[in-house]
């Protein structure tokens, strides 16, 4: 049907505009940070201290100071897997290759980026 080829090309986004996690995504200010494992990690916005700040890494809780011009901005949950990355709010490395990582694992490896 076409509703199940939209889902295979687009993907299933339908919990996406959820509002709760709209406003956890807002409350814990999460942002991406520099990795050296994974490229970037997912992290909680904690403290803002002239030039460093500190953040709680999402996936082991560990709190570690990062250069403020090392963070980039985390989009808001209804831009997962968006198939079109000039859509994306926060257009940043971190944010693109996190894109394009979700929809490979969901099977929708093709994407657009507009000029």
């Amino acid at each position: 049907s076409a509703q199940q080829v939209n889902k295979f090309l687009y993907g299933d986004r339908s919990g996406i505009n959820n509002p709760l996690a709209q406003a956890d995504w807002a409350s814990k200010k999460l942002v991406w940070v520099p990795s050296e494992k994974l490229g970037f990690e997912a992290g909680s916005l904690k403290e803002e201290k002239d030039e460093e700040c500190v953040v709680e890494l999402v996936d082991s809780g560990k709190k570690v100071k990062v250069n403020k011009d090392d963070i980039q901005k985390m989009n808001p949950p209804k831009f997962n897997k968006v198939e079109d990355m000039a859509e994306l709010t926060c257009l940043n490395e971190a944010s693109v290759l996190h894109n394009i990582k979700e929809r490979y694992y969901s099977g929708l490896i093709y994407v657009s980026l507009r000029e």
